[in-house]
């Protein structure tokens, strides 16, 4: 747990490699257990490369935040604006303009600090100041501490979706947020 306080900010170019790196650590946390190994690795290497956010980072479509403890990169998420492109994921997301948080990542050390909570709350922001009508997200349905994490945030389940990870078919509940 950290003695600093948490401000959350858009990440820059300039942060894809301890995004990478914070990415690295967290992701495997929320995997559901009959994940291999060699999935993970796969997904990392992959998806959440520094060269990945290099592009996520200039991609106009997408934010990433970035919340600070002192110096260091302690959690993060990344949203995308636009239409969901998962037939199953538009017919539950029917409002627009709709807003995804692709990813939503705290390390481990500041699980419980409010890290979390500062990251949702400069989404939920970043959303209504953007005139979305719609939050919704993606969460595998083993990770039970973080549906309970968003349904506290005022998500609730609206649909199912799969996930691929590695090569590894992964099954998540879709959440949704109204503003």
């Amino acid at each position: 747990m950290s003695e600093h306080e948490v401000v959350v900010d858009r990440a820059g170019l300039w942060d894809a490699e301890a995004l990478s790196d914070v990415a690295a650590a967290t992701f495997p946390l929320a995997c559901p257990p009959e994940l291999t190994d060699e999935s993970i690795e796969t997904f990392i290497a992959d998806v959440l490369s520094d060269e990945r956010f290099g592009d996520y980072l200039s991609d106009p479509r997408r934010v990433v935040l970035k919340a600070m403890a002192g110096s260091d990169i302690v959690g993060y998420a990344m949203l995308i604006a636009g239409d969901p492109a998962d037939p199953a994921v538009a017919a539950v997301i029917d409002r627009r303009p709709a807003l995804e948080i692709s990813k939503m990542y705290v390390m481990p050390g500041h699980h419980g600090s409010g890290v979390s909570a500062a990251l949702m709350e400069a989404t939920i922001d970043y959303a209504r100041r953007g005139g979305y009508s719609v939050v919704w997200l993606g969460v595998n349905q083993l990770n039970e501490r973080a549906q309970r994490f968003y349904r506290k945030h005022g998500f609730h389940e609206v649909g199912t979706k799969t996930f691929t990870v590695g090569d590894q078919l992964c099954h998540d509940f879709v959440m949704r947020l109204t503003l």
